[in-house]
């Protein structure tokens, strides 16, 4: 069973995807698999931003390897969470592969609709990539179950902090920083 497979997406894929990415595999390891995308093309192949690498390095996440990627279907297919930086980011997934909008959130309105789950509901955490998996689709569930078909809010959003200056990324990579570690807490907590 591979582990559990987390999609970030954003525009380019250069700035607010590859921090969340990032951020999670070091937090996580290889206990889940973190991977990125972006709905346009015009980056693919292109190192992550600077300032979202100096942003990573802040945060002990290591930027090094990066490679921007054009998001494509098997992205989705193969993972279990999408979260997304827009609203329309994530309405594109849920139009790019049927069924995958049960499973994609924005990031903010993952975070904010996390404390309505109840974790001890979910199958015990246990330091094993198969057990967690299961723990992670699970949780999945539970949050699509809480979000009760309502639509995320604009405050859920992450702002695209491309072209702007390194303060205005310290305050984005805040914003993905707080629902990715409440994830680590949710995926991993006894």
């Amino acid at each position: 069973m591979p582990p559990f497979t987390v999609l970030h997406v954003c525009m380019g894929n250069i700035c607010r995807s590859p921090m969340a990415e990032r951020l999670l595999a070091a937090r996580m390891g290889d206990a889940v698999y973190s991977h990125s995308a972006g709905v346009g093309p015009w980056h693919a192949g292109e190192p992550m931003e600077r300032n979202a690498a100096r942003e990573l390095r802040h945060r002990d996440a290591d930027p090094s390897g990066f490679r921007a990627r054009h998001l494509r279907t098997e992205h989705v297919e193969s993972s279990d969470l999408v979260l997304t930086a827009t609203v329309e980011q994530s309405q594109y997934v849920g139009h790019l592969v049927a069924g995958a909008a049960a499973r994609t959130f924005v990031l903010g309105e993952f975070g904010r609709l996390l404390p309505r789950v109840d974790l001890a509901a979910l199958p015990p955490y246990q330091d094993d990539p198969a057990v967690l998996e299961k723990r992670g689709v699970a949780l999945v569930a539970a949050v699509d179950a809480a979000r009760a078909g309502a639509e995320p809010r604009f405050e859920d959003e992450i702002a695209d902090p491309y072209a702007r200056p390194q303060s205005f990324f310290s305050t984005v990579a805040d914003s993905i920083e707080d629902p990715i570690r409440a994830l680590v807490r949710a995926l991993t907590s006894h």
